[in-house]
């Protein structure tokens, strides 16, 4: 039984929804791909995998947080609930690991079906940086790209931020010292990311003990952002499609959609509800046992092991719920199946654009 989510949008900033802005409430369903540069004609001869990167250590973290501002009006008290976060859990993500795993299993898979494609890694806020990454694709004689930005759902202050990245390096004159990139649509309707997460829930699942599972609610939990900022993007309904692809994956399942990572003033609208107060609700309900899924992003990262994995599990410890929380895709060989699908699905279609 589905309990209804309510809206929700992208993003793995440590503050919140990023930068205002994002596209029209009309935004039409994202192109196929969307070309960076006037469309290429040579073959495609590499991967480029796009993060949002993470520091790897103390003294990192504070750089790393002022790269992801720039700027931004955000309150010195809570830059320093941030830093504190990262104390807590050692001073490092696992993201950019998580990724680097990403690629090496893309390679070995697409070397596996005999697509010999080397596998670039570039992040956004951490080396290495994607204009750093760009650079070396072309100087080891490499061309045109296709590009899979690493969030699968479409958002402002995610997904369409990469691709201004790129079109920024473009825009300071260096169009001869970086490769064609060619993005992959938002993949959140992929059936290989349904079945991959559905995979990450099952081993959840199965710590649970096997009389109390029927009874079990899953609540997947992806990035609150300002209510205003969700109106402007299509993320929403692309979370829930993905929780819904997954509980049919499962058979079917007790799930409900909330959301994590709340920041900024106390009085804007976020989208609703928090998973903490949430939490309660299946408390007063009756229920024992729940599984955290974060659906909303594919790496564990800090966002994900504090906001779950500390706060989450001490509410419900408080409460008296017994919690479970699911890991992400991560590097889950379906996942990477599916990584692998998308990059012969595009190859495909290139070829058949071609022959036209």
């Amino acid at each position: 039984m589905s309990r209804p989510p309510a809206a929700s949008a992208a993003g793995s900033s440590p503050f919140g929804g990023g930068r205002p802005g994002g596209p029209s409430a009309g935004v039409s369903e994202p192109l196929d791909y969307v070309e960076v540069r006037s469309k290429g004609r040579r073959p495609y001869d590499c991967v480029f995998l796009m993060a949002y990167g993470a520091p790897e250590k103390m003294e990192d973290v504070r750089p790393f947080l002022d790269n992801v501002l720039r700027g931004l009006p955000v309150p010195k008290e809570r830059y320093e609930v941030v830093v504190h976060h990262y104390e807590l859990l050692g001073g490092r993500s696992p993201l950019n690991e998580l990724t680097e795993r990403q690629a090496t299993g893309l390679r070995a898979e697409l070397n596996r079906q005999n697509l010999d494609l080397p596998v670039f890694v570039g992040m956004r806020f951490y080396k290495p940086y994607m204009f750093t990454t760009l650079k070396a694709i072309k100087e080891q004689g490499y061309r045109r790209a296709i590009g899979i930005i690493l969030s699968p759902y479409q958002s402002m202050p995610s997904w369409e931020k990469y691709q201004e990245t790129i079109q920024e390096v473009l825009d300071l004159g260096y169009p001869e010292e970086v490769p064609e990139v060619d993005f992959i649509k938002p993949w959140f309707d992929h059936p290989l990311f349904a079945k991959s997460q559905a995979a990450q829930v099952r081993a959840a699942l199965d710590k649970i003990p096997e009389e109390a599972r029927g009874r079990t609610r899953i609540i997947f939990t992806a990035h609150s952002i300002p209510t205003a900022v969700a109106a402007r993007c299509p993320y929403a309904g692309q979370i829930e499609h993905a929780c819904k692809a997954v509980v049919e994956e499962l058979g079917g399942a007790d799930w409900t959609l909330a959301w994590q990572s709340r920041s900024g003033d106390p009085k804007t609208p976020w989208l609703e509800p928090d998973v903490n107060d949430y939490l309660l609700t299946v408390q007063a309900e009756g229920i024992e046992d729940v599984i955290l899924c974060p659906i909303g992003f594919i790496s564990d990262h800090v966002e994900v092991m504090y906001d779950l994995d500390l706060e989450a599990k001490a509410t419900c410890a408080r409460i008296g719920l017994r919690m479970v929380r699911a890991e992400t895709v991560n590097d889950h060989p379906i996942f990477i199946e599916a990584m692998a699908d998308m990059v012969k699905t595009r190859i495909a279609k290139d070829q058949k654009s071609q022959k036209k």
